[in-house]
C-alpha cells in the first residue's frame, strides 16, 4: 500500500493498493462518470465491459481509497492481445503512423479516473505507475483524448509519447490519441 497524504480536511489521507474491482465497479464507475462526465447510460455499457475485461488473463486493478474505505480513484489494465476490441481499433492509427509493433509486449492501461475532488494530489501517478511497475511487459500503451489536459500532461511527465493522433473510436464524440511508454515509467 501506497500512502498519499491529504493537505485539509476535504482531501484526507488516500490509500493506493489492490482492489476488488468487481466487486466495487460501481463506485468505480461513479468516480469516472465524475471524472469523464458519463451518462447513466454509457456507465450501465461500461458496466459490462469492465466486467468483461476484469476476466482476461493477467487483468490487474488498483483503487484509491480514503481511510473510511471510500473509492476516490482506480485503474486496471492487462497485457495486449491485438484480437481484443481495443487493439482492432487502433491498429489502423498506428500502422499508418508506422508504430503498430506498440501492440505486441505491451501492457495496455484500460482506465484510470480520480474523483474530480482528489485530482492534482499525485493519486493518478501513484495508481499508473505502482500498477505498471508489476508488469511484465517492456512497454506500456493507452488511449486518452487528443486535447491538452491534466492527463496527458500526466502521461507526458512519465514518459509516454503520441504513436497516434486523432483515433476515432465508434460513438466516442472526440478523436483520443494512444500513446506508449517504455517501462518503467518515469518518477519526476
Amino acid at each position: 500500500m501506497l500512502s498519499i497524504p491529504g493537505d485539509n480536511p476535504r482531501t484526507p489521507d488516500v490509500q493506493v493498493g489492490p482492489v476488488d474491482l468487481a466487486a466495487r465497479v460501481d463506485e468505480a464507475l461513479a468516480v469516472q462518470a465524475l471524472a469523464f462526465g458519463l451518462s447513466d447510460d454509457e456507465i450501465e455499457v461500461r458496466r459490462h465491459i469492465v466486467l468483461r475485461h476484469l476476466m482476461y488473463p493477467g487483468c490487474r486493478a488498483l483503487g484509491a481509497t480514503t481511510p473510511e474505505g471510500r473509492l476516490v480513484g482506480f485503474v486496471y489494465g492487462l497485457p495486449n492481445d491485438r484480437a481484443h476490441w481495443w487493439s482492432s481499433v487502433v491498429e489502423p492509427y498506428l500502422r499508418s503512423a508506422g508504430t503498430d509493433s506498440w501492440l505486441d509486449d505491451t501492457f495496455v492501461i484500460t482506465e484510470l479516473h480520480v474523483h474530480p475532488g482528489f485530482q492534482a494530489r499525485g493519486i493518478g501517478r501513484a495508481l499508473i505507475t505502482t500498477l505498471t511497475d508489476g508488469a511484465a511487459q517492456p512497454r506500456s500503451i493507452l488511449s486518452a483524448i487528443d486535447v491538452e489536459s491534466p492527463a496527458r500532461r500526466l502521461y507526458r511527465m512519465l514518459g509516454y509519447e503520441d504513436l497516434a493522433r486523432r483515433v476515432l473510436f465508434p460513438s466516442a464524440p472526440k478523436p483520443y490519441a494512444v500513446m506508449g511508454a517504455h517501462l518503467p515509467l518515469r518518477r519526476p
